[in-house]
């Protein structure tokens, strides 16, 4: 019963392989969001009416806050893409495990039918028991070897086959397992995508609302908020003139050179080039470039890379940005770094200071 359940799954499995030629769309469970749903911030005022300076800093304030979290749903769908993509590998690599074990487990049952059709065949005693009734002493002998030899023939076939019907078992009970955890997935990754779509919009709508000139100072809001807290970072430092320039590597120049040369390029959230990136799409790819491939996600750079000491910091170090690690930028020297910073903007240089600094990582430690 239980060799036709594996079999009957195996065949699942394999069909369903099919799927997996589709686009990878996988994701952990959202991050929770204990902040009001868009449709419940504060509305910026009316077109036509003017907004005061501490309206359009609330409203600054609430876009950024959206855009990050925006960037934080972002980092955990990448990470998941990523698992996804592994277990898919993962499940094709046990379908194929499970139908080699099938051929195997024919190839065996052919073998140990081979065997009893033989010893039916001499009146239910194996060629060397005849022998072993020989009135002759040298056959007797040559008997005794035979048998023993076809005794063990038959144990080891019966050993092969035991040995593969358990381990077809676990294939198809890990493939199956594999298999559930990914569809979950994807119906986790939807959800998730579409909390990253509602903060994006809620964001853009909250700009739209605007007239063009409180636009355009919302802007200057925002560069006076970066230049406040890029001052208040290079204070802090020995040389807060021009920040910490360590000697950068040939790896870690090169890293700077691809995400310099990606300065202009649209941010998009997922992306990871050639034409678009996100935060971390846009330092992953720069360091493959460099060949040293690093984790794709913020959130997976600040676990698994060497941190370092920001007073030690050299051009190709990443700085991972926010309490939740959601954020990340290039170190290019000067106190600057290359990021994508969010929807609406595009690769560029900035202040490595100007967002709130988590901790430096090195990848090529």
């Amino acid at each position: 019963m239980n060799r036709r359940h594996c079999a009957a799954a195996a065949i699942t499995l394999v069909c369903a392989l099919g799927l997996l030629t589709l686009p990878a769309q996988a994701v952990a469970a959202p991050t929770p969001d204990s902040s009001p749903s868009p449709a419940a911030s504060a509305p910026a005022a009316p077109s036509g009416q003017a907004s005061s300076e501490r309206d359009l800093e609330k409203i600054r304030q609430e876009i950024e806050t959206l855009y990050r979290k925006a960037g934080a749903a972002t980092d955990a769908y990448n990470l998941a893409e990523e698992q996804a993509k592994k277990q898919s590998g993962e499940i094709v690599k046990l379908a194929k495990a499970i139908v080699d074990g099938q051929a195997k487990i024919a190839e065996l049952k052919d073998r140990a039918g081979a065997q009893a059709r033989e010893q039916y065949r001499n009146g239910g005693l194996p060629p060397g028991a005849q022998l072993v009734l020989s009135d002759d002493p040298q056959l007797f002998l040559d008997g005794i070897n035979k048998v023993r030899t076809s005794q063990q023939a038959n144990k080891t076939v019966l050993a092969q086959l035991t040995r593969t019907q358990e381990d077809l078992e676990t294939y198809t009970q890990d493939a199956s397992s594999n298999w559930q955890k990914l569809e979950s997935n994807r119906v986790r990754q939807a959800e998730a995508k579409k909390k990253i779509n509602a903060r994006i919009a809620a964001a853009e709508k909250l700009e739209s609302q605007l007239e063009k000139k409180e636009r355009d100072r919302l802007r200057q809001l925002e560069r006076d908020a970066a230049n406040r807290a890029q001052s208040a970072w290079l204070a802090t430092l020995p040389t807060p003139s021009t920040g910490v320039s360590g000697e950068a590597t040939a790896a870690g120049r090169a890293a700077v050179a691809f995400a310099s040369a990606q300065i202009g390029k649209p941010y998009v959230w997922g992306a990871t080039g050639p034409g678009s990136y996100d935060c971390s799409g846009l330092t992953s790819q720069a360091w493959a470039a460099a060949g040293r491939p690093i984790p794709r996600t913020s959130q997976e750079q600040w676990r698994l890379l060497p941190r370092i000491d920001i007073q030690d910091m050299r051009p190709g170090d990443l700085i991972i940005y926010h309490a939740d690690a959601s954020h990340v930028g290039m170190y290019v020297g000067d106190g600057a770094i290359v990021h994508s910073p969010r929807p609406g903007r595009h690769v560029t240089l900035a202040g490595a200071g100007s967002m709130k600094i988590l901790g430096v990582v090195r990848p090529d430690k």
